[in-house]
């Protein structure tokens, strides 16, 4: 039996409308790759300046004093600060995320599922600075008995030991309300995930006798493992380049300090906005390069999430 093959589209055969509209994709394409590239060269030229007067090591110097003579300053603080702030909230955002989506799509009665669902998308639509000023008169001294409590029980690991006998202001509490800012993300985007999973595989899983549990850990969640990993990849875009809010919860004190109950840390964002509006020429060109240094932590994350969702696209759910 002979199958004809499909014709051939050739280029006088391409109509106007596929041409132009490819034309227009690509040109959105290119835009897009224009403007990360002038951004990075904008970034790139006015630290220049700062990267050549700075006479301490940028990798190691605790110290920030861009406008001093000479001066001296460093980012080890202020990456240690960005990832573990923004480490603390994926700890705590994205489990409660994924477990939110799946009880809204798989356990939640329609009608509760649809007012619970435009709740945790609302929760994205809220300034950060309200999430700010709810951490800091709210939140912050509610949670300082939960703080003395891991300091008194859990002390024994480095990072719950408390030696001031403190416990505002600390990154422990900037990385829950982190957590309470990428929530919505995680889950909105988990949850329409798990939505593409193919009802075939769901039915089927419960016709051959799983549970609504197994159900969900042999067909739900290994289809959906890429989206997963894409919604907590952004939610930690988030979480990296927050500003306000963590500059009103965290003291800004310029010291790498592992333990998480104590005053202290400070991040990248964070320290741009407190240091902009008193910085001189060549401390807004320091403050530049810190944010130079953010826009590739945040590249290289979107990198290596697009690299692992890559690994995974060989399952499909339809075969």
């Amino acid at each position: 039996m002979n199958l004809m093959a499909p014709p051939r589209i050739t280029g006088t055969s391409v109509r106007p409308g596929d041409r132009n509209f490819r034309l227009f994709t690509t040109g959105a394409g290119v835009a897009v790759l224009a403007v990360l590239a002038a951004i990075a060269a904008f970034l790139v030229w006015k630290s220049i300046p700062a990267l050549q007067n700075n006479t301490g090591n940028i990798f190691t110097n605790e110290q920030w004093l861009p406008d001093a003579d000479p001066p001296q300053w460093g980012i080890a603080v202020l990456i240690f600060g960005t990832i573990w702030t923004s480490v603390i909230a994926m700890t705590l955002a994205v489990p409660v995320g994924i477990g939110t989506a799946l009880y809204i799509t798989f356990y939640a009665p329609r009608r509760i599922a649809r007012t619970l669902g435009f709740i945790v998308d609302l929760l994205a639509a809220v300034p950060s600075i309200i999430f700010g000023l709810w951490g800091l008169y709210y939140f912050m001294p509610e949670i300082v008995p939960t703080a003395q409590w891991l300091s008194t029980y859990l002390g024994w690991l480095p990072i719950f030991s408390n030696d001031l006998d403190l416990y505002t202001k600390s990154i422990l509490i900037a990385g829950f309300v982190l957590a309470m800012m990428i929530l919505p993300t995680v889950s909105a985007i988990s949850r329409e995930v798990f939505w593409q999973v193919p009802k075939g595989h769901i039915e089927a899983s419960l016709a051959l006798g799983a549970t609504r549990w197994e159900m969900i850990r042999m067909a739900v969640l290994p289809f959906s493992k890429p989206g997963m990993i894409s919604a907590a990849m952004l939610g930690l875009g988030r979480a990296l380049g927050e500003t306000i809010a963590v500059a009103l919860i965290l003291s800004a004190v310029f010291e790498i300090n592992w333990q998480i109950t104590e005053p202290g840390g400070n991040s990248i964002a964070a320290n741009i906005a407190l240091k902009w509006g008193e910085a001189a020429d060549n401390g807004r060109s320091a403050l530049i390069a810190t944010g130079m240094v953010l826009f590739f932590i945040t590249l290289v994350v979107n990198m290596t999430a697009r690299w692992v969702v890559n690994r995974r696209r060989d399952f499909s759910g339809a075969n």
